[in-house]
């Protein structure tokens, strides 16, 4: 875990240095880019193991427009860099293709922590499951090949909202508390992030559910957690 490579994309030079210190200093290799641009021709030749993204450059190509270009050849771990998150930057992040964000000003700590996290998600192997295909009404998941359908139309989704998805449907028709999905999903350092497990929630219904906000399949049980309705004869 501590030989991985990281790539820093900042125009701010000061941040890139902290990032360099403290990344270098527990054991990763790091380098730098700071334009999108730059980032894209990296990330494609020198194929990092982690890419720390800052949502805003200089120039005309943004974090955002990174994570989206890079999504089309490379499933390299992206951790998004902010000032604030709200949540509706939350899920551009993910459209985009991000898999976690860290809001500035953070600590050395909380950045370790999710670039830990972020690695260790990245190098598990698919979730195993002794059902090859999973049937919820119109959902169908084809867990050998993490291939995901709804009304016979293939839906893509990013390796996090495939195991978000996965940890609910192999408990289908039983509520999962919001720290269950957040420790089997993204780690036990991330069981108290609700607000960031509801942004997911609500992105993955924006793909699976033909009304998202009157949902059928992943259904909101109040302060307690979610669960995967599905009808008794599938």
């Amino acid at each position: 875990m501590s030989e991985a490579r990281i790539l820093v994309v900042d125009d701010e030079p000061k941040l890139v240095n902290l990032l360099y210190e403290v990344l270098t200093a527990s054991g990763y290799t790091v380098f730098s880019a700071r334009s999108g641009e730059k980032a894209i021709e990296l990330i494609a030749k020198e194929q990092p193991d982690l890419v720390l993204l800052d949502i805003v450059l200089a120039k005309e190509v943004d974090g955002f427009d990174v994570a989206r270009r890079v999504r089309k050849f490379s499933d390299v771990p992206i951790i998004m860099l902010t000032a604030k998150v709200r949540e509706s930057d939350l899920l551009r992040g993910f459209d985009a293709g991000a898999d976690d964000y860290l809001t500035k000003p953070f600590s050395s700590k909380e950045l370790l922590v999710r670039v830990q996290a972020v690695l260790k998600r990245a190098s598990d192997s698919i979730p195993v499951t002794i059902e090859e295909e999973i049937i919820c009404g119109t959902l169908h998941i084809d867990t050998s090949r993490r291939r995901i359908t709804v009304d016979g139309e293939r839906v893509k989704l990013t390796r996090t909202e495939y195991n978000l998805l996965h940890a609910l449907a192999t408990n289908r028709n039983r509520v999962m508390l919001h720290g269950q999905l957040l420790t089997a999903v993204w780690g036990p350092e991330y069981r108290d992030d609700i607000d960031y497990l509801r942004a997911y929630i609500r992105y993955l219904r924006r793909k699976l559910e033909s009304d998202p906000a009157n949902p059928q399949y992943i259904i909101t049980h109040q302060g307690v957690g979610y669960m995967l309705e599905c009808p008794e004869e599938s």
